[in-house]
This record gives structure tokens, C-alpha cells and sequence, in this order.
């Protein structure tokens, strides 16, 4: 992959190498590598989970923030009666408790989902050897089926259907062409 103001990584001259420090040489073999990894399906692979999994953690603190059927109801098998009636220190103790194992199932599941869409349209997208719309969608259909694999024939056209749906409604508003002159950078 040849960077702008870079030349090409391995089609430089010897005398252009001569003229660099060892420290520029280093941060050129640096980007070449980095590159050559955010190109490579593994990769994307297990940085899509990563990020899904912190993304699906922060997403599971605020949800069960918003909860109201918590283990503290009175109503439900296992309660523990109100929550006015526990000591401020258990009240928090029991709240992060909850909190943390919602953040972390959450976690999982996003992880779980970024992991396999960023895998299987890398995969399509290498074996198509193009970059459009439709490698979101067969992943996004891939994935929703996957997902529903437990679930049965039916249920598995269904994740396909509204996986692949939702992938071409992001991935065509994120092809869109910006009309905003404020937000080209080259003005």
C-alpha cells in the first residue's frame, strides 16, 4: 500500500533508505505492518469484537440504569423486598452487582455480533474482490441467520431478512455523498 508522500513501502530506492534515520525507517516498517493488519480478516475480526464488547458494555451500564425490574422488586422470586427497607451500602452493593452483570451479557452479545459481521463481509468482500453495498448485505444476512440457527428455519429467514435490512439501510446512508460544504476538509 503506497502512502501519500511515502513513495510505495518496498519500491524505494536505495539511496532514498540512505538518506532516512533509523527512526523513520522504523515508523515506515511500523505503518506498512499496522496496515498490512487492518487489512487482514483476523484482524478485523477481533478488533470489530473488541470494540463491540466496549461498546456493548457502555450500552449495558446505561440500560440498566433505565431498569425497573431489578432484583430489588418485591414482586418477583428472589427479591429481596423494597428497596427502602435495605441499608444505603447493600442498596449500592445490589445496584453495581445487577449493573455489572447486565453490562457484561451486553458486552457479550455486541462483541458476539461484531465479531461475526466483520468476519463474514471481510471473508465475502475478499472473495468478491469488490467494495459495495451488497458484501453488507450478505453479511448482514449471514449474520442474522447465524445468530438464529437455534431457532429454526423460519426463524433463521427472519434474522436474515431484518439483518440484511438493517445492514443496507446503514451501509447506503453511510455510502451517501456529502452535500455539506463544512464538512469537506479541503476548502
Amino acid at each position: 500500500m503506497a502512502l501519500p508522500g511515502m513513495g510505495g513501502m518496498g519500491g524505494m530506492s536505495g539511496g532514498a533508505q540512505a538518506n532516512m534515520d533509523p527512526e523513520q525507517l522504523q515508523q515506515m516498517q511500523m505503518v506498512k505492518y499496522m496496515s498490512m493488519a487492518m487489512e487482514s480478516c483476523p484482524a478485523k475480526t477481533v478488533i470489530a469484537g473488541t470494540m463491540g464488547f466496549g461498546l456493548g458494555g457502555m450500552f449495558g451500564i446505561f440500560m440498566s440504569s433505565m431498569r425497573y425490574d431489578t432484583p430489588m422488586s418485591s414482586g418477583l422470586p428472589g427479591g429481596v423486598g423494597t428497596i427502602s427497607n435495605l441499608p444505603v451500602r447493600e442498596q449500592l452493593r445490589l445496584g453495581f452487582k445487577d449493573m455489572g452483570r447486565s453490562a457484561y451479557s451486553s458486552a457479550k452479545n455486541f462483541g458476539y455480533i461484531g465479531a461475526i459481521f466483520a468476519g463474514s463481509e471481510c471473508c465475502i468482500e475478499g472473495y468478491r474482490a469488490k467494495n459495495d453495498l451488497w458484501n453488507g448485505v450478505a453479511a448482514g444476512c449471514f449474520t442474522g441467520g447465524f445468530l438464529a440457527k437455534g431457532a429454526g428455519p423460519q426463524a433463521v429467514a427472519v434474522g436474515c431478512a431484518g439483518f440484511a435490512a438493517f445492514s443496507a439501510a446503514i451501509d447506503a446512508y453511510m455510502r451517501m455523498p456529502s452535500d455539506d460544504r463544512a464538512a469537506d476538509p479541503i476548502i
